[in-house]
């Protein structure tokens, strides 16, 4: 069941926004963005199925059968919305209610796609309205950045059962393994002990394939001396974590250390810095310059973290190209990390939220680097 009054309170941000910009109203058909503004947990999926139209007054939801009685089930008799499933498209339903409601100005996200635009265009010239169509350029993307106390529970539950996993694949990893076994367990534990799905295609790299950043786990044969990069993450009722820990099966070279060495002292220092209103270029920086002073800076390329949440890249971002403040309660990700060719590659990523006291990570596993024992 929604959270009602978080759920009223994400309404009321939303249409703080419409009002300041003289909005009649708002067509969205993001399923993040759904999902926020509605509560309705697991119910979305990969599909556009879903349009909704806001309004200072009304909250309408069109959708289609498949998901008609999950969203009753969902939100609940006490909802706000008005939840149809006509059989009618979707550009034509919004042009309908944007005439029952008398919009003059009707505001999209730029999330939709052109057909649909195009689409909307043509309905609302059917229905002998012409209401202003101004865009939306990621205002719900802002809007959801900062999370409320019910976003901050489901994340923190998502990274417990991720921590879990952690220390349980450390258990089972072993020489003679291939990657894909150990995803294959590491994927079976979280959806056995609480999580709804995964975040995200689990990464597991072994050996030189760690020194590429997005390896994808294949049929390489982990040996004695190799160090494996884990980049995971489980799902709860539509919320990710995120986190990555390098293992070393059996005792690690002097270059491993050196190398580990360098990319934990990038993650917390960086970690130290992040605070409401810091820069998330200014951030990202820190982790290159740290890196660079260290004789690596030519291994490490990827931004140092980005937001998480109902997506598992969202806004605000550490990046290079993060030029904007990052606000009290966003959950973003810290990852440095360093990449050898033909060699190995390390990254420590830790997920959590910015406060008023700094950064509090929802990640519980050592920044120590674990050594599997053989």
């Amino acid at each position: 069941m929604s959270d009602l009054t978080a759920c009223a309170s994400r309404v009321s941000r939303l249409r703080e926004l419409m009002d300041e910009r003289g909005y009649d109203a708002v067509v969205l058909r993001n399923n993040a963005d759904l999902r926020w503004l509605t509560g309705a947990e697991r119910t979305f999926d990969d599909e556009v199925a879903h349009t909704a139209l806001v309004t200072p007054e009304g909250l309408w939801l069109h959708t289609d059968s498949r998901y008609y009685n999950t969203f009753c089930e969902r939100l609940g008799a006490d909802t706000p919305w008005h939840i149809d499933q006509l059989v009618i498209g979707a550009a034509a339903w919004a042009a309908e209610r944007a005439r029952e409601e008398r919009v003059r100005v009707l505001a999209i996200e730029d999330t939709v796609d052109l057909a649909f635009y195009d689409e909307l265009c043509v309905q609302l010239a059917k229905a002998s309205i012409a209401p202003s169509l101004p865009r939306l350029h990621g205002d719900l993307c802002d809007l959801r950045m900062v999370k409320d106390d019910e976003e901050l529970g489901l994340l923190r539950r998502a990274q417990e059962i991720t921590d879990e996993a952690f220390e349980h694949i450390c258990g089972f990893i072993k020489p003679g393994l291939t990657e894909q076994q150990i995803r294959a367990e590491l994927e079976n534990y979280m959806l056995s002990h609480g999580a709804d799905g995964l975040s995200f295609g689990t990464i597991i790299a072994a050996g030189p394939n760690g020194a590429n950043p997005h390896a994808q786990p294949g049929e390489y044969v982990v040996r004695e001396g190799d160090l494996i990069v884990m980049d995971y993450g489980a799902l709860y009722h539509d919320y990710h974590a995120d986190m990555t820990r390098t293992v070393c099966v059996g005792e690690p070279s002097a270059k491993q250390r050196e190398v580990y060495g360098i990319v934990r002292r990038a993650h917390e220092e960086c970690a130290a810095m992040v605070r409401p209103g810091i820069i998330g270029k200014d951030v990202h920086d820190h982790s290159v310059k740290v890196i660079s002073d260290a004789g690596y800076g030519d291994f490490y390329g990827h931004g140092l973290g980005h937001g998480v949440g109902i997506e598992i890249h969202e806004r605000p971002g550490f990046g290079r190209s993060w030029n904007k403040p990052v606000p009290a309660g966003s959950v973003v990700t810290v990852e440095p990390g360093i990449y050898l060719p033909g060699e190995f590659g390390i990254r420590l990523e830790d997920c959590g939220v910015v406060t008023e006291e700094g950064y509090v990570p929802f990640t519980a596993s050592s920044h120590d680097l674990r050594v599997i024992p053989v």
